[in-house]
């Protein structure tokens, strides 16, 4: 389970344990939402309401480390409400060697976080071009996040967390931590031959 490693991962001390958990020293950090049915009451229609969905959705944040392992998990929120938002409240605390990597939504950490070690792409500005360096950086960057993708795409393999959740919301935390907890468990398998941490 996702809240059991996090406890250890703020446990690790030394660089060897801090290595353990955080292979290369990077964190990657990205949310992901899952639509619901409309509510029925208007005031909760209008806070699981996500612009960017043009439907009611749910979201949820992950940590994960290098290896694709979900290291942190927070309660779901509301679709109204950006990463951003999200992770300002419930953010992961890391040890200090630990990169984050985020992507453009999570723009602002670098001022409101200023002992996160974090790694951003550029941001087009308005009437200019990025630069050639700037691209590139931003084209490593994306391949470095391809890992945490690839573990939201692992979540949404189990059809309760891709299609439309039919099910009570207040159990909605329950069922991803218990997906979360078979994805960790398979990607353990994975990398540590049948051993487990």
């Amino acid at each position: 389970m996702p809240k059991k490693l996090y406890k250890r991962t703020r446990r690790a001390r030394t660089i060897d344990e801090v290595e353990e958990y955080f292979p290369g020293f990077k964190a990657f950090v990205d949310s992901t939402e899952q639509e619901i049915p409309r509510p029925m009451n208007k005031r909760k229609r209008k806070s699981y309401y996500s612009g960017k969905r043009k439907n009611h959705t749910v979201k949820t944040q992950f940590m994960v480390n290098g290896e694709g392992l979900i290291l942190h998990k927070p309660e779901h929120k509301k679709g109204r409400k950006h990463d951003y938002d999200i992770y300002k409240n419930n953010h992961p605390i890391t040890p200090i060697q630990v990169e984050n990597v985020f992507d453009l939504g999570y723009f602002g950490v670098q001022n409101d976080f200023s002992t996160v070690k974090y790694v951003l792409p550029f941001r087009k500005r308005r009437k200019s071009e990025l630069s050639n360096e700037e691209n590139k950086h931003n084209r490593r960057h994306s391949k470095l996040r391809v890992i945490v993708e690839h573990t939201v795409s692992r979540i949404k393999k189990f059809g309760i967390m891709d299609t439309k959740f039919r099910n009570k919301l207040k159990r909605y935390d329950h069922v991803s931590d218990i997906v979360s907890g078979l994805v960790n468990f398979r990607i353990m398998m994975r990398t540590n031959g049948g051993m487990f941490l």
